[in-house]
């Protein structure tokens, strides 16, 4: 009798320890499925793969963070809560591929949306760097103070203002994401 309580003590704390070690991963790439920002719990609502060239080279897989799970971008780009969107590198990065993919997608903005970004964006573009594979970048939102930017794990700023968060997720959620299945898989469709 005592060796069953033991097998079931033990399947008890296995199953209890699965439980609050729960992930979500894409392509080997594993991401908690929760996370706590200003005091707030937020839950992943998608995991995508951003890939690049006409060759589809895995650059980075991306999470998205949000208070309650949506399909919806607008939604998403609700910048009246908190939110957190993580970019976890699966191959090295030069500083130049950092930036020129963001000088990119602020260049096809509307110049009024230029103008009035401009100063935030720059602020964006100095604080990148070359990324190795294994790193990150983290983007994390709270309303009224703005968007923190950490990247290689150091807190590198905060963009001020609640347009320059909308602009810089819409890259990721808008009509012309980088790639159609990143914006799929942040959506909460199928990562790859």
């Amino acid at each position: 009798m005592k060796r069953w309580l033991s097998v079931l003590a033990l399947a008890a704390m296995t199953t209890g320890f699965s439980a609050t070690a729960s992930a979500a991963e894409c392509e080997g790439v594993k991401f908690a499925d929760t996370v706590t920002v200003d005091g707030k719990k937020l839950v992943l609502n998608g995991l995508g793969m951003r890939e690049a060239t006409i060759f589809s080279v895995d650059v980075y897989v991306a999470g998205l963070y949000v208070e309650k799970k949506s399909k919806s971008p607008k939604e998403l780009l609700d910048t009246s809560k908190p939110i957190k969107f993580v970019m976890k590198f699966v191959r090295d990065v030069t500083r130049d591929d950092v930036a020129g993919a963001y000088k990119e997608s602020f260049d096809k903005a509307p110049k009024a949306t230029q103008k009035e970004l401009k100063e935030e964006f720059d602020k964006l573009l100095s604080w990148m760097s070359g990324i190795k594979s294994g790193q990150e970048m983290e983007y994390t939102y709270i309303p009224g103070t703005g968007m923190e930017v950490k990247v290689k794990g150091k807190v590198m700023g905060t963009i001020k203002g609640a347009e320059a968060t909308r602009f810089f997720l819409n890259i990721w959620l808008g009509p012309k994401p980088p790639n159609k299945g990143l914006k799929t898989g942040l959506l909460g469709g199928k990562c790859g």
